[in-house]
């Protein structure tokens, strides 16, 4: 079985935040991930992780004006300064946490062209990835499906795969998550194969309602094979939304 981080932005929410890396680890999980850390001091999220023990498998880079529906910076031409600004950020709250790996979220495209979306957004990548590799960080892109966030620039591994070659960076990856990849695309096993060169991060939930990985159509068990054959040894992020309470939810770990 994959190595399972636990993504507390989700899961452990009958619990405050900085509560869920104890209760994380409680449960077994030896790494966590969230969206932002960003309303919290750095100190306490240092303090929160330092307690627990736990590693840090990934985080995103500030996302603009989340409440408003903002999904990122990246890939707009107006915000470069205020992306460029989210870099050191994020890599401020890394250093705190020990994370060794950030997400860059593209964001919405809005009225923006998609040639302008796709060169500004590689811009900003080009950006973020030498910065981050400065301090020893990775960097990834993840494509996000059209139904939970319509609009987002980057919905197609494809283009991610293609922006990554283009990019060319040796600390820059691609996120995969299997849940966003079967509603857009379909076809996970042959996926992860083709682009298993390429990714630096998965993550899972169930398809099409988003709660465990052990209901939907998707067979984890033959995922969690391949992912294994495939030789891939890093974190695998539960970005789930349980369906009751977390530690309640979490048999499937153990099937």
């Amino acid at each position: 079985m994959p190595r399972f981080s636990a993504n507390i932005s989700m899961m452990f929410d009958e619990h405050r935040f900085l509560e869920r890396f104890a209760a994380a680890r409680d449960a077994g999980f030896e790494a966590v991930e969230f969206m932002f850390p960003y309303a919290y001091p750095v100190a306490s999220l240092r303090q929160a992780v330092q307690d627990s023990g736990l590693s840090i498998s990934v985080f995103n880079l500030p996302p603009g004006d989340w409440e408003r529906g903002e999904r990122g910076l990246a890939c707009d031409p107006g915000r470069g300064t205020e992306f460029r600004a989210s870099v050191d950020t994020a890599i401020r709250y890394a250093e705190a946490t020990g994370a060794k790996r950030l997400h860059v979220m593209a964001g919405n495209r809005g009225k923006i062209s998609f040639g302008v979306a796709r060169s500004t957004f590689l811009e900003n990548l080009r950006f973020a990835a030498d910065r981050l590799g400065e301090a020893g960080l990775e960097m990834t892109i993840e494509p996000i499906n059209q139904r939970d966030m319509p609009g987002y620039f980057l919905s197609s591994t494809e283009l991610a795969a293609d922006i990554l070659a283009e990019l060319d960076s040796t600390n820059a990856g691609l996120q995969f998550d299997v849940y966003h990849h079967q509603i857009m695309h379909g076809d996970v096993l042959h996926s992860l194969e083709r682009h298993m060169p390429l990714i630096r991060h998965i993550q899972i939930a169930g398809v099409p309602d988003r709660h465990e990985p052990d209901e939907g159509e998707l067979n984890y068990p033959r995922v969690f094979q391949k992912i294994d054959a495939l030789g891939y040894d890093g974190w695998v992020g539960c970005e789930y939304r349980p369906r009751a309470g977390t530690t309640a939810g979490l048999g499937w770990m153990g099937d």
